[in-house]
């Protein structure tokens, strides 16, 4: 990845657009097509969840990427420690910082909602016209689709989700994140992604939000639970998919999600994916060891190991900005890139980031190597830079250990300019070097 310089100069740039929606900015046109959407980064001109304030300096915003990244794995540590039931449209760092965006038309005729793109969430869910407390700028007008339709509370579907309650024969329910508190209608309409119309898609449709932290256009999941995209299109998309994230120094921050099996690379190593039992959403993959330069580096077995009892191991997730290791192995593979860079390199600290540096550096390559694959990133991958070039940071942390997190996160800076395949029937994932741009 290129120095954050160009992408918080893109950024002041963009926030300085008078441009205010979709409609106004005809670059943001509808390049959807067949089976694959356009992936925008929250930072396009193209989003709505791009910051309303141009004023951080670098330091600042890297502490604040850091900050939501500390809540983004306090809920993934949540999930997999089995500590929470997982409601429609959890997860309190996501919605409220989503990183990746997608279109998504709703209804009948249909209304176009950006929606965050997630891999460790299962189902969708959107504000809706007249809900109380919800973001004015968007939301779906559900009174406007002839084919909207309320879940009975006697359907499957409503035993899905978190605390449901009938009202007047339908389903409802109520959630909790952050400040805000949520109540929503689980219901059905056709969803249209790129030019694939899907009747009938289970949703959470949002009537009431109280509280600071409001998402402003909702959620798909991309998870493997029973509301997930995955699940309720089967017969479509074979439970297939690939992504490609674009780096911030891609000047239209924009990328690709290509579902189903046809058009997927043919050159691609795979490994095998595991489930977690307690939580089969989440994408494991089981990562043997890791390389810094020619050298395979010293970690404890347990630190890597896929253990379903305490959900330690090793996922790949869109939602989190930077890896994170647990503590031994983090600290070993630390050790071994500053040893790389230079023994008599002062080394300094920014923020969760110990492994800065005042001086250009040479960086070596690191190879994750899981079960039949390795996943080799360049220095664009693993190092961020201030603005003005001073400081240089090894863009990994520890996972944090003020919730005994247990688990090893491939995020989404290490996938940028990566293909990466999700193949659920043939239990694989499979990452591919590639431009997303």
């Amino acid at each position: 990845m290129e120095t954050l310089q160009l992408f918080l100069s893109i950024l002041l740039l963009l926030l300085l657009l008078s441009t205010s929606s979709l409609a106004q900015n005809p670059k943001c046109s509808d390049r959807d097509q067949e089976s694959t959407l356009e992936v925008l980064h929250i930072y396009s001109p193209c989003s709505p969840f791009r910051p309303s304030s141009p004023s951080l300096s670098w330091e600042e915003s890297i502490l604040q990427m850091q900050h939501e990244d500390q809540a983004r794995l306090q809920f993934l540590s949540s999930l997999v420690a089995g500590k929470s039931v997982v409601p429609v449209a959890s997860g309190r760092q996501i919605v409220q910082s989503p990183t990746y965006i997608l279109r998504a038309k709703i209804g009948t005729p249909p209304q176009t909602l950006l929606m965050a793109m997630d891999t460790s969430n299962d189902a969708a869910w959107v504000p809706c016209s007249g809900c109380v407390g919800c973001p004015s700028s968007a939301a779906f007008d559900s009174a406007k689709s002839t084919t909207y339709r309320n879940v009975a509370c006697k359907s499957p579907q409503c035993s899905q989700v978190s605390n449901p309650t009938c009202g007047g024969g339908a389903c409802l329910f109520n959630m909790t994140y952050g400040s805000s508190t949520l109540a929503a209608n689980l219901s059905r309409d056709t969803f249209t992604l790129a030019s694939d119309p899907i009747p009938n898609y289970t949703f959470g449709c949002i009537q009431k939000a109280t509280g600071s932290s409001v998402p402003p256009q909702g959620l798909l999941g991309l998870g493997r639970g029973p509301l997930s995209l995955l699940s309720q299109t089967q017969d479509l998309y074979k439970s297939t998919f690939s992504y490609c994230l674009p780096s911030f120094k891609s000047p239209g921050f924009s990328g690709s999600l290509r579902l189903g099996p046809t058009a997927q690379p043919l050159r691609i190593k795979f490994t095998p994916l595991l489930r977690n039992p307690r939580r089969p959403s989440l994408y494991y993959a089981n990562l043997v060891a890791i390389r810094v330069g020619r050298k395979i580096v010293d970690i404890p077995p347990g630190a890597l190991a896929f253990n379903p009892t305490t959900g330690g191991g090793t996922i790949f997730d869109s939602g989190t900005v930077f890896t994170r290791l647990v503590e031994p192995a983090y600290v070993a593979v630390r050790n071994e890139f500053r040893r790389r860079v230079g023994r008599n390199l002062t080394v300094t600290s920014l923020g969760g980031f110990d492994t800065c540096y005042s001086v250009p550096i040479v960086a070596p390559t690191m190879t994750f190597m899981f079960s039949g694959m390795n996943l080799t990133l360049p220095a664009d991958n693993l190092l961020i830079h201030s603005t003005a070039g001073s400081i240089t940071c090894l863009a990994l942390a520890a996972s944090p250990g003020d919730f005994n997190s247990v688990l090893n996160v491939i995020a989404n800076m290490q996938q940028q300019n990566h293909r990466v395949l999700y193949d659920v029937p043939n239990s694989r994932l499979g990452v591919a070097r590639e431009l997303c741009t």
